[in-house]
């Protein structure tokens, strides 16, 4: 080897020195810059719909810096590449001690702040509308059957159609549960609700609801009419129940499809909206005797007889006191 070669095969590998340890210097310096702690301005932090991944940083960062936004449009573009990975619109709480990479990890997956929407069971369709104004604005009225009444949560800016197939979801999952459960042998998923929405408006607890859904299927097997005062609330105040005013008897032969006390079986649709813990009553399908029941304001509770000779002698003593 001549020496020109030599000299040349020296500055190579002085180069290569030189490069291979630049490349761990701004590798260290990467690693260093990416898992620093960042200072947010504020928590949480919102992201709109079209913002730039540059006013992103420089809104919701202190003191970012432009080789710190370089790399994290690289980062983005990689990602993007490899793994389909793309930051999200909405609002994001970031942990006090997070890193640029926990920032990206946060923003790139859907919001992690999540809203607690509960929709209590006995509700009306008004009532669950007022409550669902509180966080969307372009819903629409869900009829009783569809959905079970319970506590859900969401993704905040999540859409009313994301909510609604939640709601779906549910409802389809917990009648898998229960598909072997011998009360589909009388009755179908539709039948279930309404049943179950009469507990709703009629049971008191538990304990109240165990015993008037064995009257109400006892009372079906007989082919007896129902004769429940919730039905006629909801046909009266068409489904608002704030009649502000006791049933009279009048009220009980008023001429509508949800009327018990003249039309034999079920209303044609359920009268609320049905929560779990009902329907989880309603399977559990309590047996009784009991073919008769009345409220008793004086000691809070219902009353329940196994036949109409016994419902009239309790029901008289009761006025008599």
């Amino acid at each position: 080897m001549d020496l020109e070669e030599q000299i040349l095969h020296y500055y190579l590998k002085a180069f290569s020195l030189i490069f291979l340890i630049f490349t761990i210097l701004f590798f260290l310096y990467i690693v260093n810059l990416i898992n620093k702690n960042i200072e947010i301005k504020k928590n949480p932090i919102s992201i709109n719909k079209g913002d730039s991944i540059e006013d992103i940083l420089k809104d919701n960062i202190i003191d970012v810096t432009i080789l710190e936004i370089t790399f994290v449009k690289i980062y983005l573009k990689i990602s993007n590449f490899i793994n389909k990975k793309y930051f999200h619109y909405g609002d994001f709480n970031i942990n006090s001690t997070s890193s640029l990479i926990d920032f990206l990890n946060v923003i790139s997956k859907p919001s992690n702040i999540l809203l607690k929407i509960t929709i209590v069971e006995g509700w009306s369709q008004s009532q669950l509308d007022f409550e669902l104004s509180k966080y969307f604005v372009d819903f629409h009225p869900i009829p009783y059957q569809h959905i079970i009444a319970d506590t859900y949560y969401i993704q905040k800016n999540s859409d009313f159609d994301s909510f609604l197939n939640k709601l779906n979801n549910f409802k389809k999952n917990y009648f898998i549960e229960y598909r072997y459960n011998e009360l589909f042998d009388k009755f179908n998923i539709s039948e279930l609700m309404i049943i179950g929405s009469l507990l709703e408006k009629e049971g008191l607890d538990e304990e109240d609801k165990k015993q008037i859904s064995s009257v109400i299927f006892n009372r079906l097997d007989r082919k007896m009419k129902l004769q429940i005062d919730a039905t006629i609330l909801f046909a009266i105040t068409n489904g608002k129940y704030d009649l502000n005013r006791k049933l009279l008897r009048s009220d009980l032969k008023i001429d509508h499809p949800f009327n018990t006390y003249i039309y034999k079986g079920l209303p044609p649709e359920p009268i609320s909206y049905v929560g779990k813990k009902t329907l989880d009553i309603l399977f559990e399908n309590n047996k009784n005797d009991f073919l008769f029941y009345f409220f008793n304001y004086s000691l809070n509770k219902h009353i329940f007889s196994k036949s109409f000779k016994e419902h009239k002698e309790k029901l008289y003593e009761y006025r008599r006191k």
